[in-house]
Order: structure tokens, then sequence, then C-alpha cells
């Protein structure tokens, strides 16, 4: 019997840490097919643009952890779109599991409908297919460069632990998408909760002061 085929993705762009840290984590559990944005698309939530310089372009690429490589795709797209790009032209069959991350950040409240992470998450789950979303929760404010100093140690822990439970169990049938957020001081050991998504708005708008608007 073949392997789960796991579809794995992010919004971080083909050379995240964060990525490159979940497949490790997720390559004993199935085989991997790795498709993502070619660059970062942070904050796009599910747009399906083919617009605004996005080709569509599919070139190989190489995912790199602790000595160890994986083949992938770099694709010229919005997540959402290497998603279906995944599924529909480098899948040989349909994936299992689409799990999207690790995200530079958390990802709360109502900000879920920015989120690219996510929106890949839920480009999936509208093909039919269980899908993840990991993020996690950094110091820095800039969530847009690629700090190879952040430990995705323990997000990637939680990832492997929620797909093989997905790939193991039956979902619920009012759940399309599990998103795990973890926090920046957790570790292996921290305890986790199901709970509702928050609608506290989680950013504050700031305007620049102009002259002429």
């Amino acid at each position: 019997m073949s392997k789960p085929l796991i579809l794995v993705t992010n919004d971080d762009g083909i050379d995240s840490p964060g990525l490159a840290a979940l497949a490790s984590a997720l390559d004993p559990l199935g085989e991997l097919l790795i498709v993502a944005p070619a660059e970062q698309q942070s904050n796009l939530g599910r747009s399906r643009s083919q617009t605004g310089g996005y080709d569509g372009c599919i070139a190989r690429a190489q995912v790199v952890h602790d000595r160890r490589s994986w083949a992938a795709f770099s694709v010229n797209s919005t997540p959402a779109l290497a998603v279906e790009y995944g599924i529909h032209e480098l899948a040989d069959r349909q994936p299992d599991l689409v799990v999207s991350g690790i995200s530079y950040g958390e990802n709360l409240g109502p900000v879920v409908t920015a989120s690219g992470t996510v929106g890949a998450a839920l480009e999936a789950a509208e093909q039919g297919i269980r899908a993840l979303a990991i993020s996690l929760e950094i110091s820095s404010d800039d969530y847009f460069r690629l700090d190879r100093q952040i430990d995705f140690g323990t997000a990637a822990f939680f990832g492997k632990l929620f797909a093989r439970r997905t790939l193991r169990q039956a979902w619920p049938p009012d759940v399309d998408v599990l998103k795990i957020e973890v926090p920046r001081l957790a570790t292996r050991e921290t305890s986790w909760v199901v709970t509702r998504q928050d609608r506290a708005p989680y950013y504050r708008a700031v305007t620049d002061l102009r002259a002429d608007p």
C-alpha cells in the first residue's frame, strides 16, 4: 500500500526555514510533495490572482534542513494558487493531507482572513482535502524577513503530532481546516487545547500623516 501523500506549502516562500523544518518533521509520515510560492507572499489570504506578475511558472527547487534535503517546486503564484498547481499539475494522485506553514508569526482573530498560511489551507479544504495551517508566534515585528535564528522545533513537533492524528482519525463533519497556533515560549511538553476562533481585532491600523491625500 502506498504511503499517504502530504502536500507541504506555505506563504513565506520556498526558502523559508519554517517550511524546511515542517518538511523534516512530516517526512516519516508519508510521501512529501513540497510546493510553495517562489517569493514571500504573506498577507495575501486566499487570493487566486493571476495578475500582478504571477505567471504560474513552476521551477524545481531543494528544501534543506539539518543536512537533509527534499526535492521541491517553487511557483510564481499566491499561496492558494501554489496549492492548486500542486494538486492539479504536480501530484500523481489527490493528496491525503495539505499542511501549510510553519508561518513566521501568529495568525489570530479575524486576521486569519488575510493570512496566506490559512488561505493555502482553505484552498485545499475546498478541494475536499484535509488541511492544517501552522503558525509560530515570534518576538520580532518583522514577519517578512526570514530570520534564521528562530527555532521552529516545537512548532514542527506539534505539526507532526496533529498531522499524524489527522491521517489516522476521522474529522468532525463541520471541520474544514485545523489551525495550529504555537506560542513563542511553548515547549513539546506544553499542553494544548481546542478552542473557538477569537473575534477580537489583532492588528491596529496606523496611518501616516500627509499633507495631500
